[in-house]
């Protein structure tokens, strides 16, 4: 059995697509979600879904303590989902390779700090992009650095807004991230 953990700071509709495609499977199991934010709807999803959740703040990922509660939970991989802190090094370091990120671009173009969401279908259009994405990728010391694993594209539309941009890319998400993670997981180990 190999437990993923999910990181996430919103309503965790990446994070529900995840649980949904690994359920029912043996070998893959969802044994943790951790958010840094009260109000988060993941959390709720944890809940409902009867999986164990932590509430994180700064101080707590920081310290490395927290590295003995993801071995509590026998953790191979750390998942996130719409996870907006950034991974601090002695997780990395823990973690080589078994951390993995979805970015809502095509990587290296819109990455970085501050860049998440909104903020990056915002940059796309005004930046009169023809198409945008998403970028899997493993999580290094740097922001949206890491080996990207996979990429999908789609096509922007004459009067695109970032709410419809957005609404292409969550497709693409729900439809890539779960099955690249069972890869990555079956390809490891």
């Amino acid at each position: 059995m190999k437990n993923i953990v999910i990181f996430a700071s919103g309503a965790g509709s990446n994070a529900q697509a995840i649980i949904d495609f690994f359920r029912g499977k043996d070998e893959i199991n969802v044994a943790l979600i951790v958010s840094n934010q009260s109000q988060a709807g993941v959390l709720a999803i944890a809940e409902a879904e009867e999986i164990d959740s932590m509430l994180i703040d700064k101080k707590i990922i920081k310290d490395d303590s927290f590295l003995e509660i993801l071995k509590s939970y026998e953790t191979d991989l750390i998942v996130l989902a719409g996870y907006l802190w950034k991974i601090p090094d002695y997780l990395i370091q823990a973690y080589k390779n078994k951390i993995v990120n979805i970015h809502p671009s095509l990587l290296p173009k819109y990455g970085g700090k501050g860049m998440y969401g909104h903020h990056v279908h915002q940059a796309v259009i005004e930046n009169k992009e023809t198409e945008s994405g998403i970028s899997i990728h493993l999580v290094n010391e740097e922001y949206d650095k890491g080996k990207i694993l996979l990429q999908k594209k789609v096509i922007l539309d004459d009067g695109e807004t970032p709410d419809s941009l957005a609404s292409k890319i969550h497709k693409l998400e729900h439809e890539h991230f779960a099955e690249t993670i069972n890869n990555l997981i079956t390809l490891n180990h």
